[in-house]
């Protein structure tokens, strides 16, 4: 009996060729993908996800690093810190990058605003048209409301919209929050997240979230 679907393959469901599991796209450095992560696009093939990372060059090594299980709607934009300027001068234009004599000016690396790492935690749905800018730190199991610009981090279990983005609501109270952190069933096996598929989908009990979390100790 299937307890999952096949999470190497690059379209979970052959039928729905507009959602592709991205870490069964071809390997991208410093990119760094969850199992069962996809990205959906109605508009383009969804294997064109790395249009999406936009001013990641390898010498900065900036990573771009999302969880497990994460849900990524259409036209979503990671600007990475290749984008940044120098602010440091009378002027933000960089003419070095012009040549013509202005690379005499070209900054060393450590001049640059360096926000390090972008990170999506486990279980974010991210909607369509979502800006998320360099550095940035979302936690598990948070949402971010479509043509939403991110520019902090978001908390776990928050839900996030408008730009910049601001707090519309938890999804849950806070001790309920720390039982789900707890819990971390996106590390599951495959045979005990099917087994459990119930309880996820369709509970917010904390008498039951609880008792698993005992189950698992």
């Amino acid at each position: 009996m299937l307890v999952a679907p096949d999470k190497t393959k690059l379209y979970p469901n052959e039928n729905i060729r507009t959602v592709c599991y991205i870490k069964n796209l071809p390997r991208k450095l410093n990119v760094e993908i969850g199992d069962y992560t996809y990205y959906s696009d109605n508009k383009n093939s969804p294997e064109n996800f790395y249009e999406r990372i936009q001013h990641h060059y390898e010498f900065l090594e900036d990573k771009l690093i999302i969880g497990k299980f994460c849900a990524i709607a259409e036209g979503v934009t990671f600007i990475m810190n290749g984008a940044n300027h120098r602010m440091d001068g009378v002027t933000t234009y960089p003419f070095n990058i012009f040549g013509g004599g202005w690379e005499k000016v070209a900054p060393a690396v450590e001049q640059l605003p360096f926000k390090g790492d972008t990170v999506i935690g486990n279980d974010v749905w991210i909607g369509q048209n979502v800006t998320i800018m360099p550095g940035v730190k979302v936690g598990d199991g948070a949402i971010i409301a479509a043509n939403t610009t991110i520019t902090k981090n978001v908390e776990p279990y928050a839900i996030v919209g408008g730009n910049p983005a601001g707090l519309i609501k938890k999804r849950f109270s806070d001790e309920m929050i720390e039982l789900l952190l707890k819990l971390q069933w996106w590390n599951w096996d495959e045979q005990e997240i099917f087994d459990k598929l119930e309880i996820l989908v369709s509970t917010n009990d904390i008498v039951t979230i609880r008792k698993l979390l005992e189950n698992e100790k």
